[in-house]
């Protein structure tokens, strides 16, 4: 052991000091994942009868030592059961991180990996249909993914795999049609379904969105996509993306944000961005 110095009777190595360091990230990354929702009152709750469990067996209390052991002792299941949307949130973060999926990454120069004529996405009829969608205060729901296909959203919805254009977004959104209730997911430059149903955030919202704008939200918690919002009361544009909504954006800072998502050019000019609502304001 490498020993780094002494407090007391305590030797501290440079392992502990790295394994204190290692922990307390994981601890702050786990608490970034659940601020904001309800899952962090239950995480200090379970946590703070961990502590009492410990203290209580440290002074030896055998009766009260007992009973919490044998809640601790299936800890992990009831962790599991009551933290299952936090787990698998943080997988699927983990998921569209790592190489193996990203668009540049080692599987991507495999020769079925390579990109077909016709994917790429031309965004100007979806810019076109929201404005107009905006123009008459029709709500609209648009998940853009450009990599993974969202069979899980997709399959919830009505499949359609058709070309994306302007006449068939408004036809979708009409508010006679039956497709309009829910989101329409695109991918690869097409329409793969709609009236798919997203997962709604557990954070604390303005009031001024809806239920439309909190299913954008937590679509791009728990995905890699961006979303377009149409606000159906005020026919204002908004865009979603890893759980920050950007509201009342123009047509070209629409156009930006989406062309930014698509080339991966993270560029941060805030003249660009107008009222963006970041996720701490979303999780206040």
């Amino acid at each position: 052991m490498i020993l780094g110095f002494t407090i007391g009777f305590l030797e501290v190595s440079l392992v502990d000091i790295l394994d204190i360091g290692l922990v307390s990230f994981l601890l702050f990354q786990v608490y970034n994942l659940m601020r904001g929702s309800v899952a962090v009152r239950i995480f200090i709750g379970f946590l703070s009868l961990y502590l009492i469990y410990l203290v209580v067996r440290a002074a030896e209390m055998e009766l009260l030592s007992a009973i919490l052991g044998q809640f601790m002792g299936v800890g992990v299941i009831a962790v599991l059961i009551l933290f299952q949307q936090e787990i698998r949130k943080f997988l699927l973060l983990l998921g569209k991180t790592t190489s193996l999926n990203s668009e540049n990454g080692f599987l991507s120069n495999l020769p079925w990996k390579k990109k077909k004529a016709g994917e790429e996405l031309n965004i100007t009829p979806l810019i076109e249909a929201s404005k107009s969608l905006g123009g008459t205060n029709t709500g609209a729901l648009i998940v853009l993914s450009k990599g993974s296909e969202l069979k899980f959203y997709s399959e919830s919805g009505d499949l359609i795999d058709a070309i994306v254009s302007k006449r068939l977004l408004m036809a979708i959104f009409n508010k006679t049609s039956p497709l309009h209730d829910g989101a329409v997911i695109i991918h690869k430059g097409r329409i793969t379904a709609a009236r798919c149903v997203l997962p709604v955030t557990e954070k604390d919202v303005p009031a001024q969105f809806g239920l439309r704008h909190r299913a954008a939200i937590g679509m791009s918690e728990t995905t890699d996509t961006i979303i377009l919002i149409v606000s159906e009361e005020t026919g204002q544009l908004s865009v979603a993306r890893n759980g920050t909504i950007y509201h009342n954006l123009s047509n070209q800072e629409i156009r930006s944000k989406i062309n930014d998502y698509l080339t991966e050019e993270k560029k941060k000019k805030p003249k660009e961005e107008k009222n963006p609502v970041a996720e701490e304001e979303v999780s206040k």
